[in-house]
């Protein structure tokens, strides 16, 4: 190896989390990035130590004692570079009295602004304002990413490998229909009806979106009909459904109003329920501001 070149954080990063979960497709799912990719940048670090350090096998894949060691030079020096970015963003941020807030449209819509009245009840005129992004879960990770925002809410069960989480709480997704629309009568439905069905659905890259195709592919029954329509907004999938356009997949906080009023119909599929968990997201080591939301806002 030619000891001038730097290490490749990258790959040390790839390895120590294919070590960790015992996978590299399960480390590539962390990192954000395909099986291929995460296989590459080890192979690119065996040859580059010239010696192997990960044993693959159809069972999982583990460390040769070579590998072990070099997960362990690699830990502190992982760790310094998280730092070293965390350190890097105060740059940005010091001296603004402002908390940067990006959340997905269902946190946004309907839980934010209570935590925020709380927070604000807490700190009276003291401590920065709050300023709140709305947007599907993958921009809000890519925002937290960037800088652009401080603190982001998530509502996928993907959650970025790159950026420290923490669990806030739990959804679940509902499958609804307008009165006038067959399934309020049956209310219940198989898995195979619902995923040849054309439904109103978010875009790609919502939390509600990937929740709801991931059920239906671990169920055994992807979904095969295209959406009869594609909404950017809870408002718009509500209203959408409301007028008999399709049935829609959303939020149970987004329609639970809607369906005590009667103006939407739950419909039961059988044997699924669709759970998502909600998370907090932030990079590095979190901030004052981030430390004071995340201990006065969620609820749980």
């Amino acid at each position: 190896m030619d000891t001038s070149r730097e290490p490749d954080l990258e790959a040390l990063r790839a390895l120590a989390l294919t070590a960790e979960s015992g996978s590299i497709s399960a480390a590539g799912a962390r990192l954000g990035v395909s099986q291929q990719a995460v296989s590459l940048r080890i192979r690119a670090l065996e040859r580059d130590l010239r010696v192997r350090l990960l044993v693959r096998s159809p069972r999982g894949s583990h460390l040769t004692p070579a590998g072990q060691l070099l997960v362990g030079w690699a830990a502190p020096l992982l760790t310094a570079a998280d730092e070293f970015t965390a350190a890097a963003r105060t740059l940005h941020d010091s001296g603004t009295d402002t908390l940067r807030i990006a959340a997905s449209l269902t946190i946004a819509e309907h839980l934010i602004p209570e935590w925020i009245a709380r927070w604000r009840v807490h700190l009276g005129t003291a401590g920065p304002a709050v300023q709140l992004s709305a947007a599907n879960s993958s921009v809000v990770a890519e925002a937290v990413r960037e800088g652009t925002a401080d603190l982001g809410f998530i509502e996928t069960p993907a959650i970025p490998a790159d950026l420290t989480s923490r669990p806030i709480g739990a959804d679940t997704i509902e499958v609804v229909v307008a009165g006038t629309h067959r399934w309020a009568v049956t209310r219940a439905v198989s898995i195979p009806e619902l995923a040849r069905t054309p439904l109103v659905l978010r875009e790609p890259g919502s939390g509600t979106r990937q929740t709801f195709d991931d059920a239906l592919r671990t169920a055994g029954h992807p979904r095969t009909a295209e959406p009869a329509e594609v909404a950017r907004t809870t408002l718009a999938l509500r209203s959408a459904v409301m007028a008999g356009t399709a049935p829609g997949a959303l939020s149970s906080l987004a329609v639970a109003d809607d369906l005590q009023a009667g103006r939407l119909v739950r419909v039961r599929i059988r044997n699924l329920r669709i759970q998502r968990p909600l998370t907090a997201i932030w990079a590095g080591r979190a901030g004052p501001g981030v430390r004071d939301f995340l201990a006065l806002a969620p609820g749980t």
